[in-house]
């Protein structure tokens, strides 16, 4: 994550929670928010959304008009004025607010601004089966894995909790005695709940107009028996509300999500810990749920972690958000690495006019990953998508380190030198160029090595290029040599003369010092 001087809390309630509890429950997080040192200051949306960024556009964060949602915008201080990075922050005020989110029946997410493309969370299970009522009930069962596993924080699902609705049921019988249509009846209960706007109030002391609401006071709009005595009135009468409906208790429809016309139950947490990649969250949870078997099956679900299942006749999960992102990348930068593999080939057999020498030179390519993995390790960083742009991009400099010493080898036989002895001078000639080298990498990559976002190419830049000056200085020669001793022996050595133009002046060891 890079360090940035902002984060989100996102504050969820469960459905049907009134407004003044929403906020209630808000301003006491914030509340403990504000005794964090590195809290600058702090802005809280109850029943409307916060401003969004590139992260809540994607998370839909702009649809969070609910009177059961909150938003608390948090500024840190400046960057130069704190010890700790946002992350380190974050993570600490996670933990500090957990136990009174509990206590105020809120689920709580820490939402940081991505160092990559934003994705709905950071381990996204998607839920498909034949029922939605199944659906729901795995679901839950999954979300309970969630906060068993060690490492996974910010659990939440997206199946909405039971919310009561009252339904007035209309007695056409009734209010034709009456002489009361059920247009009067809608009316009544909605000015008495949601209220009319009747004008506006010029007030001296306010910038702008206030808007006059008429309805029922908060205290009776709580209780639905208190509708009832409120009149009806006809051109003949006015007769009590209750004269006319009956009231009856349900629950609300629950929202149903679908991708590609799917019906699918969401359930999503974050990482945060010692390992904060999701994959040894995702590993950890698939062994959890191969032992799962849901409930009127004979069978575990199906674990998708590519595609989307074909069919929904049984239940199955796919595993979706930064997972997703990691796999495309790596992916496609899997196949940018083979197709420069594939260009590297083609230049060193122009060059050398051998389809044997290409796999020498590039067999130096591997040996820079002795050097990336356990710098990694070292640092402490994980091996990300610029880590990978960093190993491809060192594959070139190695490559060129290699061209050095065998390009170096040829012009030795030529002058007459001995095969054997002439791969040992080129590993001790040519050594000080490709020092110099590898200290430009080191010194050009030490720039961003401190950096979030760019330290993974740093550091696979300046530890490759270390491990590949080390190693291929000795490998290369001695590959060369085992591969290309008995053509010289036999005289058939099958590298021609460079290119016309290219001057074939020998370096000796006197000179080159």
């Amino acid at each position: 994550y890079d360090n940035k001087s902002e984060l989100q809390i996102i504050v969820d309630m469960d459905e049907g929670t009134t407004l003044e509890c929403t906020t209630n429950a808000t301003r006491s997080l914030a509340a403990l928010l504000s005794k964090e040192p590195e809290v600058l200051n702090y802005q809280i949306y109850a029943g409307t959304s916060a401003p969004y960024n590139f992260n809540g556009l994607v998370r839909h964060y702009f649809l969070r008009q609910e009177a059961n949602m909150a938003d608390i915008q948090v500024n840190l201080v400046p960057k130069e004025e704190r010890d700790q990075q946002s992350h380190d922050i974050a993570k600490r005020i996670r933990n500090n607010i957990r136990t009174l989110a509990k206590e105020c029946g809120a689920r709580v997410k820490v939402a940081e601004v991505p160092p990559g493309p934003p994705v709905l969370q950071t381990v996204v299970a998607e839920i498909y089966g034949p029922d939605y009522e199944e659906q729901v009930k795995i679901a839950g069962d999954v979300q309970k894995m969630f906060e068993e596993t060690p490492g996974v924080v910010d659990v939440d699902s997206y199946v909405e909790a039971d919310q009561p609705r009252l339904i007035f049921r209309f007695d056409q019988e009734k209010a034709a005695l009456q002489h009361i249509s059920a247009e009067q009846v809608s009316e009544v209960v909605r000015i008495a709940e949601a209220g009319v706007e009747t004008g506006l109030l010029h007030a001296p002391e306010e910038k702008e107009d206030v808007p006059i609401t008429v309805r029922l006071p908060i205290s009776q709009r709580s209780q639905p028996s208190a509708l009832l005595p409120i009149p009806v009135c006809s051109s003949e009468n006015c007769v009590p509300l209750g004269e006319s409906v009956s009231m009856e208790s349900s629950v609300s429809e629950k929202s149903i999500y679908r991708k590609n016309q799917l019906p699918v139950v969401y359930v999503t947490g974050d990482v945060a810990g010692e390992e904060e990649s999701p994959i040894y969250a995702l590993l950890k949870l698939n062994d959890q749920i191969r032992a799962y078997v849901p409930e009127g099956h004979d069978a575990p679900m199906e674990i998708w972690n590519i595609r989307q299942p074909f069919s929904t006749l049984l239940p199955s999960l796919k595993w979706d958000g930064e997972w997703h992102i990691t796999y495309e990348v790596f992916r496609d930068l899997g196949a940018a690495f083979a197709v420069v593999l594939v260009l590297i080939y083609a230049l060193v057999v122009g060059w050398f006019r051998s389809f044997r020498t290409p796999f020498i030179i590039m067999a130096a390519i591997p040996f820079s990953l002795v050097g990336i993995l356990p710098a990694h390790w070292a640092m402490g960083a994980f091996f990300t998508a610029t880590s990978m742009i960093g190993f491809i991009a060192g594959a070139g400099i190695v490559v060129r380190n290699s061209i050095i010493l065998v390009d170096f080898i040829k012009l030795r036989v030529k002058q007459g030198m001995p095969l054997a002895d002439a791969v040992v001078d080129a590993g001790a000639v040519r050594f000080r160029p490709m020092l110099l080298t590898a200290m430009a990498v080191v010194v050009g990559g030490s720039v961003i090595l401190f950096d979030p976002i760019f330290q993974g190419l740093a550091i696979s830049l300046m530890a490759g290029e270390v491990a590949s000056l080390l190693l291929s200085r000795m490998a290369v020669p001695i590959i060369y040599y085992l591969a290309m001793r008995h053509r010289y022996r036999s005289g058939r050595d099958e590298e021609e003369n460079p290119p016309e133009g290219v001057s074939s002046r020998i370096v000796t060891s006197s000179e080159s010092s």
